[in-house]
This record gives C-alpha cells, structure tokens and sequence, in this order.
C-alpha cells in the first residue's frame, strides 16, 4: 500500500483547493451581469421597415437577456446617415448599439464628399444578424420567363431597356448596374421614390425591368402580377424555391444585403464583446430565427470578427461598381 504524507501547509493548500472549487465553478456558470442601465438602439429608418424590423426582434429578447429596458430610437433623415452621425458621437458611458445596412456603411462613404462619419474609425463591428437577396422582375407586358431571353430582348430593344430601382444610389440601384455589366448590356436606371410606386408601374407595363429585394417582389409574383427571372443568392431562396439564382440562369453573379449591429467606437471593448456575445445567443434562438424567416430574411448567428472579416469582403464586391458607376447624390 503506498502510503500519501502531506504536511501542514500541503494539507491547508489541498482543502483550501476543494473548499474553492464550487466558488469558482459557480463564478464560470452564473449568468452575464444586468447591463449599467437601458440599452438603447438606434436605427436610420421609420418604424415598420426592414431595418428597423430587425433591431425590434432582437430587442425583444435582449432586454430580457441583459436584465435591462431596450429603446428602439428612429433617428430618421438623410438614408440613415444621420443615425450613423448621432450615434458616432455617443459618450462612452452610454449603452448604445446602431443597427445598419450596406447602404450607410459601404455606399454612402464612396459617394459622400462630407460623410459626416467614417465606419471604420467611429464604428466597431458588434453583430451581423441577417441576409436578404435582391430580385430582377418584369411585367407580364415583357414577352420573356427566363433571364437569357430577356438579356436578348434588352440588346434588341435598348430604348425599352429601363429598369426601375426603388431609389436612386440604393443597393437595387447599384445592384442593377452590376447586372448590366456582367451581362454586358447597357442598362438605363430609373430611380423611384420607393418600391410601392415602382411596383405599380411595373405591374402596369410603364417600366418594364425592376430590381428590388426579394421580400418586395415575391407578394406580386406570387398573386402572377410580375415575373421573377432571378434572385441574387447563393443558392435558391426558401422563401421562393421556384425562382432560379443568376448563376443557375446564365448569369456568374451572386449579391446580398444585410443589417448588422455596431457600436460607437468610444464603447470600452469589453462592453462590446458582452452585447455581441448576448445578441448571438438571441440570434440562436428558435423562436428569434422563426420572426426573421416570416420578415423573408435569413438570419445569421456571427462574431464582431465575422462581422468584420463579412464587411471587408462586401466593400471589395461593391466598391468598385459604385465607383465606376461615376454616381453622385
């Protein structure tokens, strides 16, 4: 028999470790600490919209998470530029989150002169939540169903070739042209003042081409008022398994939209890490991911270093189109 001699301060150490042991396992399992007071999350755009959609169902479940009252503040003006520049100058002792698209982070500092903000110097990432694809439509006044007849049809009739997008300097805008490019036809964008009027001139046969996100269009394609020929995704979406990608129609081009969750770059980083961690596990939960598939967008579960690494490769993508584009506001 082996025979365990300790002395004194061995055996103080030995119970000192076991009388530790559940403190610190209670200290690895306990709940996130409630956050220093509410939190609050400002979106660019109107209550009702897509953007402002997603802030509302993750901040229905990240109060309850963070033991804190979240604020959804509409900053509207400017096509959420005016957000980002309210939001940059947040003190560092406030609790606050922006939520964002493409269209303030990528396209707005390319064709800005006076931005009144730089994404990467006053911004840091926090949370990609969701993807939307964008969708090419037209009339049924058009006599094509697939992308290549229509691509022929364009180059036949380029005086008939416009193609109505719901703003000018969008993403559907910029989107379009980089449509035109691939396929190598010359496309003479139409900006509207929003996708309802675009959708009724569309349906009526007074623009004959549209590009607009895929939750737009699918409502109108679905009651047979216009034709899908193509989404922008990978792979086909769910929420239309019938519609061809353009790689799938002839097309080498894939390009999608998204919201994410940034912070103002006073935040101390541990704050940061704390709220991003907090808004991946909501991104996690079932009944989370059931809200953003019913809203037509896809969810996704990210790091702040994803969400970095998802935005550097998105301005490669887009930067050249809209600089080449030679577009000014």
């Amino acid at each position: 028999m082996t025979h365990l001699t300790l002395d004194r301060r061995g055996v103080l150490a030995l119970l000192g470790g076991i009388a530790l042991a559940p403190l610190a396992h209670a200290q690895a399992s306990a709940p996130a600490q409630p956050l220093d007071g509410p939190l609050r999350i400002i979106v660019g755009y109107a209550p009702g919209g897509a953007t402002d959609r997603v802030a509302r169902i993750v901040g229905d479940k990240l109060g309850p998470k963070l033991g804190v009252p979240v604020v959804i503040d509409n900053k509207t003006g400017a096509g959420g530029r005016l957000a980002a520049q309210q939001a940059k100058a947040v003190p560092a002792g406030q609790n606050v989150l922006m939520v964002a698209n493409p269209a303030v982070m990528v396209v707005a500092p390319l064709v800005f002169k006076d931005n009144g903000y730089d994404p990467d110097r006053d911004f840091v990432p926090v949370s990609h939540v969701n993807d939307y694809e964008f969708a090419l439509s037209v009339s049924t006044a058009v006599p094509v169903r697939e992308l290549p007849h229509l691509l022929a049809w364009m180059r036949a009739n380029p005086d008939k070739a416009n193609v109505g997008v719901p703003a000018t300097g969008s993403l559907p805008h910029f989107f379009g042209l980089m449509v035109g490019e691939k396929a190598k036809v010359r496309t003479q964008v139409i900006g509207y003042r929003g996708s309802a009027p675009l959708l009724t001139d569309l349906i009526g046969g007074q623009v004959p081409i549209a590009v607009d996100t895929l939750d737009v269009a699918i409502p109108q394609y679905q009651a047979g008022k216009v034709r899908i020929l193509a989404m922008s995704g990978a792979k086909r979406s769910a929420f239309a398994p019938d519609v061809p990608t353009f790689k799938e129609a002839g097309l080498d081009l894939t390009a999608l939209g998204w919201n994410a969750f940034f912070a103002p770059a006073s935040m101390p980083r541990d704050k940061v890490a704390r709220l991003a961690q907090a808004i991946r596990e909501v991104m996690q939960d079932p009944e989370t991911q059931r809200r953003f598939k019913e809203s037509m967008m896809t969810p996704v579960v990210s790091t702040p270093e994803q969400t970095a690494a998802m935005l550097k490769a998105y301005r490669a993508q887009w930067a050249p189109v809209v600089q080449k584009s030679g577009y000014q506001p």
